[in-house]
């Protein structure tokens, strides 16, 4: 029986593509604020930053993560929690390709 990835592993993956696309992406974290996303992606010719949380399959963010990744949406920032490879070079294809989110597959 194969074991769902790591979010580790996830993470390289999805890093690795955007890195690919030419993106630059920056492992964030905020010594005063605890629970932000775990990463930082700022998209080439000036088309913006987006953040990604990335979490094993199936899991959730914690209490914490949903606060900060509300307050970062508030201020009109993307933020996508990513549980598996595909959906998140999905999304990395769509923010850098057309400057918005990929549509959620689970609504049509």
């Amino acid at each position: 029986m194969k074991k769902d990835p790591l979010e580790k592993v996830i993470e390289k993956k999805v890093c690795d593509h955007a890195k690919q696309l030419g993106c630059l992406v920056y492992k964030f974290t905020s010594p005063s604020r605890r629970s932000v996303p775990d990463r930082l992606f700022i998209m080439p010719g000036g088309k913006g930053v987006f953040f990604i949380e990335f979490k094993r399959k199936g899991c959730k963010p914690t209490a914490g993560q949903e606060i900060e990744i509300a307050k970062i949406r508030a201020q009109g920032t993307q933020v996508f929690v990513i549980d598996n490879v595909d959906e998140g070079k999905r999304h990395v294809i769509s923010m850098v390709e057309w400057g918005k989110p990929a549509p959620n597959l689970d609504d049509y």
